[in-house]
């Protein structure tokens, strides 16, 4: 939680609430301590597994902190207990926000730890796929470039694929972030949400769009991230015998 607490000092705001998607500890690890350091914060999700947690919320509840609303939309399926939260304020000319946690990423979608390809069809084309479509897209992890190079496997003929790619690289390189993207861009690119696209099932050899996001799925865990190239100028200094004495002789 440091990096928390640095942006809440330079931003000389008071913690009220955690908003919390699932209790995996790369999302949840820092509750407890939050708490002790706050007292009386609120800590909100929907799995009892979560640290801290105060407050247990349901799909639909709606919560109000200011003039920030908030909708919880639950999306089991990575976990039994996940829960996105959808965000806006009325009358303000800004884009709504998905905190979709380990649902929904820019470019692809989370895996089935404990649900079915049924369920995260259902996350993913009705409870997320049914929002505005200039929704931005804050997910839970920057996996954007190896999502891409998997969809450009699905689909190696879509030009969308190749362009997000190609900007997911550059901004990798700059050290910069691919998040957020927006609903309406997912839509172009994310082969998890293009299940009734004719490139994507004839990719997986399935029609039912379940059953292609069932195998979707199960290629994406076992796809292979290419050969990386090796340094050009470490390749040099091993020809040059520049590593010869670290090397030990057999």
């Amino acid at each position: 939680p440091f990096q928390l607490l640095e942006i809440i000092r330079k931003e000389n705001v008071v913690l009220r609430a955690i908003l919390t998607t699932h209790h995996h500890w790369d999302h949840a690890r820092g509750n407890e301590e939050l708490a002790q350091l706050f007292p009386g914060l609120q800590v909100f999700g929907a799995d009892e597994r979560i640290g801290a947690l105060t407050h247990k919320v349901t799909h639909g509840q709606e919560l109000t902190f200011g003039a920030i609303r908030v909708r919880c939309l639950f999306t089991p399926c990575h976990t039994s207990g996940h829960m996105c939260y959808f965000m806006w304020e009325d009358d303000s000319p800004d884009a709504p926000a998905l905190f979709s946690g380990d649902t929904l990423f820019v470019g692809g979608c989370g895996q089935f730890f404990e649900g079915t390809a049924e369920q995260m069809h259902t996350n993913l084309t009705q409870t997320l796929g049914t929002l505005p479509k200039d929704t931005k897209v804050f997910c839970g992890h920057e996996c954007t470039v190896r999502n891409l190079k998997f969809a450009l496997k699905v689909e190696p003929e879509n030009e969308m694929v190749k362009e997000k790619l190609a900007w997911a690289r550059q901004r990798d390189d700059e050290d910069l972030p691919t998040v957020p993207s927006t609903l309406q861009e997912e839509f172009l690119y994310n082969p998890f949400l293009r299940v009734t696209e004719e490139p994507v099932q004839r990719f997986t050899g399935r029609t039912d769009p379940v059953e292609v996001l069932r195998t979707l799925r199960s290629e994406r865990d076992n796809f292979k991230k290419p050969k990386e190239r090796p340094n050009p100028q470490a390749m040099l200094a091993f020809d040059w015998g520049l590593f010869g004495p670290f090397l030990e002789k057999k």
